[in-house]
């Protein structure tokens, strides 16, 4: 009797004729492994303290924010609550894990999402035979020590992630995926930017803004306050990681305008810089987040070419822009756009690839200025001014990279 054979759907069947070799993620699998191990030791202070307060996040505003919201209210005039309502969720979600404290069930459901995140970038790229996404999400992570152990932008990408994965195939999933992370933290609303028009398109947004309102009207039945974080991030100044921040932080290093006319004070969560031309920094850096969503918006309007990987290169090119254009570049943005960077490279059509490069650069640069070196940034001297020079710059360039290869890809005959 002929065995049967297997189906070409089932994970071991042999690949079609032509078709890519799948590649094993056993190694990828391993190096995972391997570096959550180290970034929990990290956590755990194992090798001592590797800079100052990135524990504090969890143990102390997170746990604070966790205990108000138990009482079925948002922080109310807390300058620290910056963040949509979708972010109880997050803040919340430790309860499921009521047999650990807050921050070892923090640390283990971030890590449960990253390996989630990893295997959807696995199962994304092998029918293309390709790991390289799944490969700079695992090794791309860790360039930033433990940092994202212990702040939630991990889940917030993982949902645009897997927004952008669900896309094509997907479209009304994909939308409502992509809602509940821009109700966490705003920008996942990007992921569905570069939807292929027509049904595509229709479908991702209309269920995005149906998702939206529910998740919203659940919300603010459920809680008091909802919206009162839009009063505090009305009031944010210019952190001293930003573009504007390291335009004042090498004017404070030259003495311009006047030696010591700037200081550095610890408002709304960050460093931000005060004195002379803060506030005209601030309103130019708004001017140039409005522009860049009106150049947005006119790309969006003259493409007309679409490939499998202008969603995932459009989102990547957004966010990047308005991070550059942003008044705060927080070391966890870096998160963000390695992540859309790792969706990226799942497509071999992507255009984007130098822009990944750039970015895992970038991303071992803010490092050594954030936690190896944040005294010398918040101090400003020489090697802090340079590290967020060359930091910056990156960004910068990545950003202006980004938008001239996929305007060229979509829109220039």
């Amino acid at each position: 009797m002929t065995p049967p054979q297997l189906a070409p759907s089932t994970p071991f069947a042999p690949a079609a004729p032509g078709a890519p070799p799948r590649p094993s993620p056993v190694r990828l699998a391993a190096v995972w492994v391997l570096t959550r191990a180290l970034q929990v030791l990290l956590v755990s202070e194992v090798f001592g303290r590797v800079g100052d307060g990135i524990n504090g996040e969890v143990h102390r505003i997170y746990r604070t924010w966790y205990e108000q919201l138990l009482t079925g209210a948002f922080p109310l005039d807390d300058v620290m609550w910056q963040y949509p309502p979708g972010a109880a969720l997050v803040i919340l979600s430790p309860a499921l894990l009521p047999g650990l404290s807050y921050f070892q069930a923090f640390v283990a459901l971030t890590l449960l999402v990253d390996a989630l995140a990893t295997v959807a970038l696995v199962r994304a790229g092998r029918p293309q035979g390709r790991l390289s996404g799944a490969w700079v999400w695992v090794a791309g992570l860790p360039l930033l020590l433990h940092v994202p152990l212990v702040r939630y932008d991990v889940q917030v990408t993982a949902l645009a992630v897997l927004s952008l994965l669900a896309l094509r195939r997907a479209p009304l999933l994909s939308g409502a995926l992509a809602a509940v992370g821009a109700l966490v933290k705003v920008w996942p609303a990007l992921a569905l930017l570069g939807a292929p028009r027509g049904r595509t398109t229709r479908a991702a947004w209309g269920s995005a803004v149906a998702s939206a309102a529910v998740l919203l009207g659940v919300l603010a039945l459920a809680f008091s306050h909802t919206f009162d974080f839009l009063r505090q991030q009305g009031n944010r100044g210019v952190q001293i990681e930003s573009l504007g921040g390291t335009l004042l932080a090498l004017a404070r290093l030259t003495g311009l305008p006047t030696r010591g006319a700037y200081r550095v004070e610890y408002r709304y969560g960050a460093m931000e810089f005060m004195g002379p031309y803060v506030s005209t920094v601030a309103h130019a850096s708004l001017l140039l987040t409005v522009l860049a969503f009106g150049w947005l918006l006119l790309w969006r309007v003259k493409a007309r070419r679409w490939t499998p990987a202008t969603a995932c290169d459009a989102a990547l090119c957004a966010v990047l822009l308005f991070v550059v254009t942003s008044r705060v570049i927080s070391p966890q943005y870096m998160i963000w756009l390695i992540g859309l960077s790792a969706v990226c490279m799942t497509l071999r059509e992507t255009v984007l690839r130098p822009v990944v490069r750039l970015l895992l650069v970038a991303a071992f640069v803010s490092t050594l200025a954030y936690p190896l070196a944040y005294g010398q940034v918040t101090s400003g001297t020489v090697y802090g001014c340079l590290l967020m020079l060359v930091r910056n710059g990156l960004l910068l360039w990545a950003a202006v990279l980004a938008c001239r290869r996929l305007w060229a890809s979509t829109v220039t005959r």
